[in-house]
């Protein structure tokens, strides 16, 4: 039995929660990754995971397994960067990870430049909206939009992002400007749900501290923001969404932002790595090279 591999193996069925989940993100069969759980189980003389027929828990046992394996894979996996040089010279292949939207109009023109510096580093970026976890998912570096919680990964500060409010023109000139925000119930609304799940969206009243929910009334509810973006700029409705998310339809005039001085905090944007050990130079050089670059990308916002 190869232990490292069985090893791999469990941390991505504890990862994904079912052995059919890990299958599919490991490319391996079922069946192969049933044995080599129930092989190391037979080695170690113990269970380590309980099976009911949707998901996995982990034993006592399991838990304590798990911690020493992804613990004993990650001196390993650190052992052979320094061997193959990554600690020395810019080399090796990055993975970073980004909000979709995002990533393809502000991390995907940094990484094209990024490339072209570093002829010996491959980058591999995952846009995805859901935030992968950067060591059970084999991230290098994440963008995060939003607070933080609290954990031993290393944050680089790059800017912030509004959340606005904006309808079109069309829109704005048959129903009028809302003054304060409870005035968005006399408007038709689209609502980007990932954003405002509860059909209520959050403002910051001038004289008083925290904030308040105003409910609105959709016309239209939308599962990503392109789709709320495009829908207020037909004049379905006033929708609210990150800026960046609308800056084009704000510059060419098709979206106006309205209610802006009843706009929440803005959100910090972060760079995130695991704190663990040196870096490697691909990751150094990526955070160098980026920091800058977004911070005046998103300053231009």
């Amino acid at each position: 039995m190869d232990r490292l591999e069985a090893m791999t193996i469990l941390l991505r069925v504890v990862a994904k929660g079912s052995f059919s989940a890990a299958s599919r993100d490991l490319g391996v069969p079922l069946a192969t990754v049933s044995r080599k759980v129930n092989e190391l189980e037979t080695h170690l003389g113990t269970k380590l995971l309980v099976r009911t027929t949707r998901k996995v828990a982990l034993t006592e046992a399991g838990g304590t397994y798990v911690a020493s394996a992804r613990r004993i894979l990650d001196e390993i996996d650190e052992t052979e960067r320094v061997a193959a040089g990554e600690f020395h010279v810019p080399r090796g292949e990055l993975i970073l990870t980004a909000p979709v939207f995002f990533g393809r109009l502000h991390i995907l023109p940094v990484v094209t430049e990024f490339l072209g510096a570093y002829p010996e580093i491959n980058v591999r970026l995952l846009l995805s909206d859901r935030n992968l976890h950067l060591i059970e998912d084999h991230v290098d570096m994440a963008v995060r939009i939003g607070p933080l919680p609290d954990s031993t990964m290393i944050a680089t500060r790059v800017g912030s992002m509004r959340t606005v409010v904006c309808a079109s023109p069309k829109l704005l000139a048959g129903h009028g400007m809302p003054k304060k925000p409870d005035g968005l119930g006399a408007l038709p609304c689209v609502n980007f749900d990932f954003l405002s799940p509860n059909s209520a969206w959050s403002f910051r009243p001038k004289e008083a501290k925290g904030s308040i929910d105003v409910p609105i009334r959709p016309r239209l509810s939308v599962s990503t923001a392109e789709a709320a973006v495009w829908a207020a700029a037909q004049g379905v409705g006033v929708t609210r969404v990150l800026h960046y998310q609308c800056a084009d339809a704000l510059r060419d005039g098709s979206l106006r932002i309205i209610l802006a001085d009843f706009e929440l905090e803005p959100l910090p944007v972060h760079l995130i790595h695991a704190g663990r050990g040196a870096l490697p130079l691909k990751m150094r050089v990526f955070l160098d090279f980026a920091a800058g670059r977004l911070r005046e990308r998103l300053k231009s916002l």
